[in-house]
């Protein structure tokens, strides 16, 4: 469980080709604190720890998480959003994000007006009935307030530390974004379809 607040940018040092079909990572990022077998939001997926180091840490990501993921398109220099695991006793400043990936959506309109930046993401359909008006989203891992929403988009508002200190910010239209919706919308939306 994570709490959807970046705590750190990290940096992909490596991308190979891991088995059938899946690939294992390194990444520059946490290092020595982290603990082999420690769950990692990278870009909002939940990454177990592989391995690590004084320079990062390595994961693997096997097939469905790179069919469900951006993870798959990442190459060595590209930058991702880490958060370690909620612990018992932390701050929840954000929202309950599982770092279960629902969907692949894509930024498509980037508006700035002063210091604030409106961002349009579309994503695959059957998604906006777990969208409200002021309610959260994880996009990349990153905890939004939406803003309006779409049958095939919705938009946040991105603060300046939110475009300085994720990947969020130099992401330009066109670009893959992670997308998990909200955990209780989706169990209701499920109660309610049995009814």
């Amino acid at each position: 469980m994570f709490t959807g607040l970046v705590q750190t940018l990290g940096t992909v040092r490596a991308a190979e080709a891991d088995g059938d079909g899946g690939r294992r990572f390194r990444v520059a990022g946490f290092g020595e604190e982290l603990a082999v077998g420690e769950s990692v939001a990278v870009n909002g997926a939940c990454m177990t720890v592989t391995a690590r180091g004084a320079d990062g840490f390595a994961f693997q990501a096997g097939p469905e998480s790179l069919l469900r993921t951006n993870l798959g398109a990442l190459a060595p220099g590209d930058a991702v959003n880490l958060e370690r695991a909620l612990r018992a006793g932390d701050l929840l400043g954000g929202h309950f994000v599982t770092g279960h990936v629902d969907a692949v959506g894509r930024i498509e309109e980037r508006t700035t007006t002063g210091e604030w930046e409106t961002v349009w993401f579309g994503f695959p359909p059957g998604w906006d009935e777990l969208l409200v008006e002021k309610g959260s989203v994880a996009v990349d891992g990153v905890s939004l307030t939406v803003v309006d929403v779409r049958p095939d988009r919705f938009s946040v508002m991105l603060i300046p530390h939110t475009r300085a200190h994720t990947t969020l910010g130099p992401k330009g239209v066109g670009a893959a974004v992670n997308l998990e919706f909200d955990l209780l919308a989706k169990h209701v939306r499920k109660l309610v379809r049995r009814v």
